[in-house]
């Protein structure tokens, strides 16, 4: 039931990002995803994938460990998105 939830959290957030940057800038969707991913899909992401990590290899450690692995890295991957959008340059040309 956890895992459902997780998806069903996962999937509302991925349209609730892709409705607010449809038609948007691509600095706005940089911005917008970056804080999504921080925010939003890393702890969700992070449970899906850690915890059936920790049941195959039948430790409650491994799925632990995972979790420090991956918490980290999804919030340095947002972290990176959302410095992009915030430090790009928009070209606007002059008529």
């Amino acid at each position: 039931m956890a895992f459902v939830i997780a998806t069903g959290i996962l999937v509302v957030l991925v349209i609730l990002a892709i409705s607010l940057t449809k038609g948007k800038t691509a600095k706005r969707k940089l911005i917008v995803w970056g804080s999504y991913i921080m925010v939003g899909f890393n702890p969700f992401l992070t449970f899906l994938i850690s915890i059936p990590v920790g049941a195959a290899v039948g430790d409650g450690f491994a799925a632990v460990g995972m979790m420090m692995l991956l918490l980290p890295a999804f919030f340095v991957i947002g972290l990176i998105t959302l410095l992009a959008g915030i430090f790009a340059t928009s070209k606007v040309e002059h008529a």
